[in-house]
């Protein structure tokens, strides 16, 4: 009589199949039980990140102030030479109306000659001697099409007056006429005045090209 076949997993009737092919079959029969604990289960991961809503910053010409060649000869041999005051369109554009201030950070901050100016970097023939100074003002700032006055802080925006020259690490923002606290802009458009002032020649080696290393870093913080 014909043998039955049986499940490979089944415990029926034996058939007369040879102890190897048995063995196989058991073994797969294990093997199948395995993969199917192994996937009794699988992970969900959910990721992302919480950001605050975004004020974007940009400076006309890239930011960039150039000076050109500076003859040696029209420096001021005992005081510094004050050069042209160049001026930047500064645009800060919100999500949504946001309280926020713009901080100046002097990357020469070593050659700064004071504490209320930025540095112009040094001398590259004579790291000793530095350059000059940079100072930073805001003027005819409009806030959401609005005049602004300027304020400062000097104590990370605990307390503001009005002021419009930027110093190193101040906070500086912006208000309607008599407040005296930063509002809330959606749009501020204002004027960057920068002033650069070089040292007086007599307390620079100038008998080869030296060139102006100024570098500000305008960080916007939100309140």
């Amino acid at each position: 009589m014909a043998a039955h076949a049986q499940n490979a997993c089944g415990h029926g009737r034996r058939s007369p199949v040879p102890v190897i092919a048995h063995v196989a079959a058991v073994l797969l029969c294990m093997a199948i039980t395995t993969q199917a604990n192994a996937l009794s289960h699988v992970d969900l991961t959910v990721t992302g990140r919480l950001t605050p809503d975004a004020c974007h910053i940009e400076l006309s010409d890239l930011g960039t102030i150039e000076h050109g060649e500076i003859p040696t000869h029209q420096l001021n041999t005992h005081e510094p030479t004050v050069l042209p005051s160049q001026r930047l369109d500064l645009t800060v554009i919100c999500e949504r109306p946001m309280l926020f201030a713009l901080v100046g950070i002097d990357n020469r901050q070593d050659s700064a000659p004071a504490p209320d100016t930025f540095g112009l970097g040094v001398n590259i023939y004579a790291p000793d001697q530095m350059l000059g100074a940079v100072k930073l003002s805001y003027r005819a700032a409009l806030g959401d099409l609005q005049p602004m006055q300027v304020l400062a802080s000097s104590d990370n925006g605990e307390t503001w007056t009005p002021q419009a020259g930027a110093h190193p690490h101040a906070y500086m923002g912006f208000a309607l006429p008599g407040d005296r606290q930063p509002d809330f802009i959606s749009q501020l458009f204002t004027q960057l005045w920068v002033d650069t002032s070089i040292n007086a020649a007599r307390l620079l080696t100038l008998d080869q090209e030296v060139p102006l290393d100024g570098s500000i870093v305008l960080d916007l913080r939100y309140l």
